[in-house]
């Protein structure tokens, strides 16, 4: 299960995630916001780290105007690892390398179709487990 958050300059693209993820058969769960008021950040990007790190969900993907302000909200919550990504190819290497458990994205500045791309790298992408990765998440995981 994904968990997903946005603020309201993220979510009309986290909406395009939501329809991608259920064309994909993906279950998720909406941690807000729920519309176009201006709102915080924090608020949601916080919640869905949370559904992550006590393993409700088994990844996520946040979004706001930059995406910047909701990976940093959502690193705040331990156990996270939140990158925010604007192409395929660093969507692919923080799971390989960093094995991210969360995905940030910028609603003011990604493309739908660009995004997809991102999120489904991200998705299908599994950690390479190679010992000198494991050994830098331990690392940030202390």
């Amino acid at each position: 299960m994904i968990a997903l958050g946005s603020d309201h300059g993220g979510y009309e693209l986290k909406m395009q995630v939501i329809a991608h993820l259920k064309e994909r058969g993906i279950s998720y769960k909406d941690f807000g916001c729920f519309g176009l008021e201006s709102c915080d950040y924090p608020d949601f990007g916080k919640e869905a780290a949370r559904a992550v790190a006590v393993g409700e969900c088994d990844r996520g993907i946040v979004v706001c105007t930059t995406g910047i302000g909701i990976s940093i909200a959502a690193n705040k919550v331990p156990g996270i690892r939140c990158a925010f990504c604007t192409d395929p190819w660093l969507a692919k290497m923080t799971r390989l390398h960093n094995d991210a458990n969360m995905l940030a994205l910028g609603g003011g500045h990604t493309g739908v179709n660009l995004a997809l791309e991102i999120v489904d790298t991200f998705l299908d992408t599994e950690f390479s487990k190679e010992d000198k990765h494991v050994r830098r998440v331990g690392k940030l995981e202390n």
